[in-house]
C-alpha cells in the first residue's frame, strides 16, 4: 500500500513536469516566431520577466522605494494623513516633522504673537452662492466634494460619498454622468454638474433641455457647467459601450449599449456671451445659482468673461467659477493633456482671483479651488489667495481606502471605488466608508480653523495673502501678497451690500 502510494504520487509528479516542459517550449516557440517584441526574441521566456517587472515596478517603488515625501500624485505621508484622519485617529506625530522647510514652494503660515483665545473664536459662517437668484444656496462647510461620475466611479463608493457628505453637512458635486438615486438617497446638498453631453439633462438630440432642468431642480443646490478640467482640458469624455447598462442609460439619457463621447466643448457656446447665455438661461429655468469650471490656460478667458459681464450688467455673472489646476484628477486622460495642458492651480487661482478684483465682481462670484487640495494647509493657501470654497476628488477617495493603484481607467481598482465589478465592490463597506468620509470632511474644516486661529484670526474666512509665505530658496520665504499683490479695482460692477 505504501509503494503504491508511492507510484501513484511519482506518477502525478512526472505528469506535472511534463505539462511543465510543454508548456516552456511552446512560450519558447512563440517567442522566437513573434515579431513584436525584440527583447522576447532574442531573449525567449527569460525576456518576459521584464515586462512582468515594469507592470510590477510601481507597486513596489511605493512600499519598498520611494521616500515618504517624494512619490507622485500624492506621496505616503499625505496619503497617510487622510487615512488617520478618516479613522479619525487625529493628524498627530511624534518627535518632529519630516518636512522640508527649505524646498521651494514650501507654505509658512505667519502665526500671530498673541493668537486668539478658544472662546474668542466663532464657526465659520455660511456663505450665499447666488444670493440674488430665486433659490440661493447657503453653504456652509469650506471644504466639499468635487466632481465624481457613477459610472467613473462605483455605486458603493457614491452612497458612502453620499451618506459621509450628509452627515458632515457639506456638498457633494455629481459629476457629469448625472444625477443618480444614491446621490439622493442620503439627502446631501447637491451641485449638478452639467458636461458638454448634458447627461441627464438633455433631450434625444444631445440638446440642453428645459424640461429636464425643471425636474433636476428641485433636488439640488446649484448647478455647475463643465467647460473643461485640469486633467484633460479641451477633451471630452468616453463612456465604454459595456458600461452603458439600462441604468446608467436611463440616467445619462443616452441608448444602452452604445458608446457614448463627451463633446470636446458645448456646442451652443462659442465665445463668452454664449457661456452667460446658458448660464443665464439656466438660471431662469431653475431659479438655482449657475456657475462654471474651467481650467485656465491664460488671463484672456476670465478677462472676457469679465467684459462680457461689464457690458451686460452684473446679474448675468455667473454665481460661482470652480478653478480646476492642471494638476487635477480623472478617471482617464491622455498622458499628453495631463502632463502638458492648463496651468497649474497655484498660478491659475491667484488669476482669476485677481481678475474678478480688478473687475469689482470678486463680491458677486464665489471662487471654488480645485486640484490636489486633500490636505488641511493646501486648503487654506487657497483661501488665502481668495478662494472662498475648496473641492477635493482624490481626498475623498483616499477616505473610501483608495492605495493610489493608478488603475482607474482599467476597470480593476483593487478597493472597489473605480470599478464596477462586483467581486472588487464586496471590500467597500457603505456605512464605514461613509463615517470616514465624515470624518475626514471634519477634520479637513477644524484643522483650517486651527491654522486661522493660531494666525491670530477668529475663523478661516479671514485669511488673506498676508497671512501666508512661500519659501524661495532655502534659509528666504515671501510673504503672499508680495508674489501676488492685489490688483487694484478698474471697473466698479458690483458693490457689495456691506
Amino acid at each position: 500500500m505504501e509503494w503504491g502510494f508511492f507510484f501513484e504520487h511519482e506518477s502525478f509528479a512526472w505528469i506535472l513536469g511534463g505539462l511543465v516542459v510543454v508548456v516552456l517550449l511552446l512560450m519558447l516557440i512563440q517567442d522566437l516566431t513573434q515579431k513584436t517584441h525584440a527583447i522576447r526574441h532574442n531573449y525567449p521566456i527569460i525576456g518576459r520577466f521584464r515586462y512582468v517587472f515594469e507592470n510590477l515596478g510601481e507597486y513596489f517603488r511605493q512600499y519598498f522605494i520611494a521616500q515618504d515625501r517624494e512619490e507622485l500624485p500624492f506621496n505616503r505621508a499625505t496619503r497617510a494623513w487622510v487615512y488617520r484622519t478618516s479613522k479619525g485617529l487625529g493628524g498627530l506625530l511624534g518627535f518632529g516633522s519630516t518636512n522640508d522647510l527649505r524646498q521651494p514652494g514650501s507654505i509658512l503660515f505667519v502665526n500671530a504673537s498673541y493668537p486668539l483665545l478658544e472662546e474668542e473664536c466663532v464657526d465659520v459662517p455660511p456663505l450665499v452662492i447666488g444670493e440674488q437668484c430665486e433659490h440661493p444656496f447657503h453653504a456652509t462647510s469650506l471644504f466639499n466634494i468635487s466632481g465624481m461620475s457613477y459610472g467613473a466611479i462605483s455605486r458603493p463608493a457614491v452612497r458612502a460619498l453620499s451618506k459621509g457628505a450628509k452627515v458632515a453637512g457639506i456638498w457633494m458635486n455629481t459629476g457629469e454622468g448625472g444625477m443618480s438615486p444614491y446621490h439622493q438617497e442620503s439627502g446631501c446638498d447637491l451641485i449638478y454638474q452639467i458636461g458638454t453631453a448634458k447627461y441627464g439633462v438633455r433631450d434625444a438630440d444631445g440638446n440642453l433641455s428645459d424640461t429636464r432642468l425643471r425636474e433636476v431642480s428641485p433636488h439640488v443646490k446649484a448647478f455647475e457647467i463643465k467647460l473643461s478640467q485640469g486633467a484633460k482640458p479641451g477633451r471630452g469624455g468616453v463612456l465604454p459601450a459595456k458600461k452603458v447598462n439600462e441604468e446608467i442609460s436611463r440616467i445619462r439619457g443616452i441608448p444602452m449599449g452604445k458608446v457614448s463621447s463627451s463633446p470636446n466643448r458645448h456646442k451652443e457656446v462659442h465665445n463668452a456671451d454664449d457661456l452667460l447665455d446658458m448660464i443665464n438661461r439656466i438660471r431662469d429655468v431653475t431659479g438655482r445659482p449657475v456657475g462654471i469650471k474651467c481650467a485656465i490656460g491664460s488671463e484672456q478667458f476670465i478677462e472676457d468673461i469679465c467684459e462680457a459681464v461689464l457690458r451686460r450688467g452684473v446679474a448675468a455673472a455667473p454665481d460661482f467659477i470652480t478653478v480646476d489646476g492642471g494638476e487635477g484628477g480623472t478617471g482617464a486622460s491622455p498622458q499628453l493633456l495631463a502632463d502638458h495642458v492648463s496651468l497649474p492651480i497655484t498660478e491659475s487661482l491667484p488669476i482669476v482671483v485677481d481678475t474678478l478684483m480688478a473687475y469689482g465682481l470678486k463680491e458677486r462670484v464665489r471662487v471654488i479651488a480645485s486640484g490636489k487640495m486633500v490636505h488641511s494647509a493646501k486648503v487654506a493657501w487657497a483661501l488665502c489667495v481668495g478662494a472662498d470654497f475648496v473641492v477635493s476628488a482624490r481626498g475623498f477617495m483616499f477616505a473610501l481606502g483608495c492605495v493610489q493603484s493608478l488603475q482607474c481607467h482599467k476597470d480593476t481598482c483593487p478597493t472597489g471605488i473605480t470599478t464596477h465589478n462586483k467581486w472588487r465592490q464586496r471590500g467597500l463597506v457603505v456605512e464605514d466608508k461613509a463615517k470616514r468620509v465624515a470624518q475626514y470632511a471634519h477634520w479637513v474644516n477644524h484643522e483650517v480653523n486651527m491654522l486661522a486661529h493660531s494666525c491670530g484670526l477668529s475663523h478661516a474666512c479671514e485669511f488673506r495673502r498676508e497671512h501666508i509665505r512661500l519659501v524661495q530658496s532655502p534659509g528666504k520665504s515671501l510673504p503672499l501678497n508680495e508674489l501676488y499683490p492685489y490688483r487694484d479695482v478698474k471697473h466698479v460692477v458690483f458693490e457689495s451690500k456691506s
